[in-house]
């Protein structure tokens, strides 16, 4: 992956001498900023305002025009992005946010801690997972550029929490959050790299370069690193089909296009004007239900671990090594904060023989068992198929339930209609926000693990990061007791970028920050 560190302007005043002309001979290309770059998306916002949805659209566009206190470094580790620092207190009840100093929103009024506060405060109501945890906790302003976070119990995990990526907690100026309707804002202005100029529904949506953007001062480092805005437009075009995409990248409509299926991925890699980059996307598995049927039944779920080839359902799904990796952890390797090992045996388990006497032993009575999938996610839908195939090699009976996504999502909440679902789950950053975990959410699956419970509420107030770290490896190892899902393992999405473009990257999202477009 390309990345640019130094821009063209830096180079000039270091080297004095050089030209234009003697940069782009040297390199091939011009590294001159502004331009257009054209981006192929893949669907429609629903709203540009990050508090109000979990829309991964929004958030991926979203991210460009607002900014958050903290965000996630390339270590996935959250630290300050708004807030020129922040500190918790001893007792992990409170945490004080030291503001940066100058940063302005796109009408040209700075950023204090009247608009964080009420940024806060509204995103904490209308955020699940901050309604949850912070709804007895307050966001205080103690001058112009401090807010203190004040919490009713300790709460280590409150930080990754505030720099979540989706449903994100962007900072707004005061009177925007105070005249917006319940459905969101009405004007989207914020403090990030570019500014929205134009959204025509259903074809495309334009932002601009900030010309005022105050960037981190840091190298760039995620989302709370360097950032320059260094084309003049950034514009997102809808384009649902992905056949679209990849013709449009190919003659040069679009300069990135997201989300390549892996049929055409060959495509891209041949041609010598096109790059295809391959990111993290999620994880793939199968959720039970716990509430009714075979799988309330533990042995039975224990049985499935046994009986599926998780190699076998990830080759199905995504068709190539270099799009998935098999990977136990709930949370990765690249989440140095939290990886852990524990359970692994567990997810290496493959034995259709003890599989085949557990179902007996479960009651399984020849009765077919529910998969409810989708074929609009084809991985969902192949993800079924193996599973089913490998349940039919130990006498086990099964039946897809195929819908469309959207009436998938309506009767999975039915806790008769379904045995077993398959799932895609985006990346999350903390174990708090794997839904099929707690109880006491009512995901889907409806998990009941008194002891999963407890030790996320252990983790939660843990007394620091190290034991919080140590609380999750007991976590994940029950998790692979209990069963309330199972992983299959990690897989990647692929972007197609033109050779013209520098300095793209993926990292939680698509950063058009520090990228170039050369003639």
């Amino acid at each position: 992956m390309k990345k640019i560190f130094i821009s063209f302007l830096i180079i000039f005043m270091l080297v004095g001498c050089a030209s234009s002309s003697d940069e782009t001979s040297k390199s091939g290309k011009s590294d001159e900023k502004g331009g257009t770059l054209n981006v192929a998306f893949m669907a429609q916002p629903p709203t540009l305002d990050p508090h109000v949805t979990v829309a991964v659209p929004t958030a991926q566009i979203g991210r460009n025009i607002f900014e958050t206190l903290l965000g996630f470094n390339e270590r996935n580790e959250a630290a300050p992005l708004l807030a020129e620092s922040f500190e918790s207190s001893e007792d992990l009840k409170s945490i004080t946010f030291k503001l940066r100093k100058g940063v302005k929103f796109h009408n040209g009024k700075e950023m204090t801690a009247d608009d964080v506060v009420a940024s806060m405060e509204r995103w904490k109501v209308l955020n699940g997972k901050a309604n949850t945890y912070f709804s007895k906790s307050e966001f205080v302003k103690e001058d112009d550029y401090t807010v203190v976070l004040k919490m009713d119990k300790p709460f280590t995990i409150a930080k990754y929490i505030l720099a979540t990526n989706i449903n994100f907690p962007a900072i707004m100026p005061k009177e925007v959050i105070e005249n917006a309707p319940k459905s969101g804002v009405e004007e989207y202005i914020g403090t990030g790299p570019f500014k929205l100029e134009e959204w025509k529904q259903d074809q495309y949506i334009k932002l601009v370069k900030n010309e005022d953007y105050q960037s981190p001062r840091k190298e760039p480092d995620g989302v709370v690193g360097k950032k320059d805005p260094m084309v003049d437009e950034l514009v997102f075009h809808m384009v649902p089909d992905a056949s679209t995409r990849t013709a449009g990248i190919q003659t040069g409509e679009y300069d990135v296009a997201l989300n390549i299926p892996y049929d055409n991925v060959s495509v891209i890699e041949s041609d010598a004007n096109l790059e295809a980059i391959t990111h993290p996307e999620g994880f793939s598995s199968v959720i039970f239900n716990k509430r009714n049927g075979l799988f309330s039944n533990e042995k039975a779920r224990e049985a499935l671990n046994l009986a599926v080839d998780k190699k076998e359902v990830m080759m199905a799904a995504y068709t190539d090594k270099k799009f998935y990796t098999q990977e136990h952890g709930l949370l990765t390797k690249e989440y140095v904060s939290w990886y852990s090992e524990q359970g692994k045996e567990k997810y290496d388990a493959y034995d259709p023989e003890a599989a085949k006497k557990l179902f007996k032993e479960a009651g399984y009575n020849g009765e077919k068992l529910k998969i409810l999938t989708t074929r609009e996610y084809d991985s969902h839908y192949q993800t079924a198929v193996v599973i089913q195939d490998n349940l039919k090699k130990i006498g086990v009976k099964t039946e897809l339930l195929v819908y469309d996504w959207a009436t998938l999502m309506e009767v999975r909440e039915d806790d008769k209609f379904y045995d077993l679902l398959t799932m895609g789950n985006i990346p999350v950053t903390d174990p708090t926000q794997i839904n099929f975990l707690d109880s006491r959410i009512n995901y889907t699956g409806w998990s009941n693990s008194p002891k999963i419970d407890q030790l996320l509420d252990q983790l939660m107030v843990a007394p620091s990061d190290e034991e919080a770290k140590e609380i999750f490896g007991k976590l994940q190892d029950e998790t692979w007791n209990y069963l309330p899902a199972i992983k299959f393992g990690d897989y990647d999405r692929v972007t197609a970028i033109r050779t013209n473009v520098e300095g793209f990257e993926w990292f939680q999202g698509p950063s058009f920050w520090n990228t170039t477009k050369s003639n």
